[in-house]
């Protein structure tokens, strides 16, 4: 059996904000393997996620960040108590979307937020772009071009701009926080303005 240090086990809570028990059954159950641990960690944070997705959220902030007096940014997340809208890792959460939504500038919140039209106005952009194609193929194409459309239009699916390496979406950057406090977060809505924009 591998020896966990507590060094290691401290650096692994460190990048992932899981528990220290939680870190140091990772590691073990991966022989000390740091990446294994790592996916270990996340897909046991999504499986208590999921479990939480269907709890009511009353509770929560609304934040709002101004940046150079150029953007401002509200944004509503909510979660299940008090208690838990009350501690850093919610508040950090909730600052960190501000800050994406002034950088990234999303449209919509998620996929199933953008409107029908947009996204038929959208496919036929995509069809008229791919020639010479069997229908099945074109089709293909349309679908990946719409999924990139999505991941840079819509908040949720944008990746998080404090960690462009390692590709974590907003949504996963919630999910790890849900897995973290034990209480199910949504991002309610938020609204985006920026000096001389209508």
């Amino acid at each position: 059996m591998t020896t966990i240090s507590a060094d290691r086990v401290k650096e692994l809570r460190e990048k992932t904000g899981a528990g220290m028990m939680d870190c140091k059954k990772a590691l073990a159950e991966s022989n000390g393997d740091f990446e294994k641990a790592i996916d270990c960690l996340r897909q046991k944070g999504l499986a208590s996620a999921a479990k939480k997705s269907s709890r009511t959220t009353s509770e929560g902030l609304i934040s709002s960040y101004i940046h150079l007096d150029k953007i401002g940014v509200l944004v509503e997340v909510n979660c299940e108590t008090d208690f838990v809208a009350k501690t850093d890792d919610f508040r950090g959460l909730v600052k960190d979307i501000s800050l994406h939504i002034a950088a990234a500038n999303p449209s919509y919140l998620s996929r199933e937020d953008v409107p029908q039209d947009v996204i038929e106005r959208e496919k036929d952009i995509y069809r008229a772009q791919v020639t010479n194609k069997p229908p099945q193929v074109v089709e293909k194409i349309v679908e990946g071009k719409l999924d990139k459309f999505f991941s840079e239009n819509c908040l949720l699916e944008q990746v998080f701009i404090k960690d462009p390496e390692q590709k974590l979406k907003i949504k996963d950057l919630v999910t790890g926080k849900i897995a973290k406090l034990g209480e199910n977060i949504v991002i309610r809505r938020f609204v985006r303005f920026q000096l001389g924009e209508k």
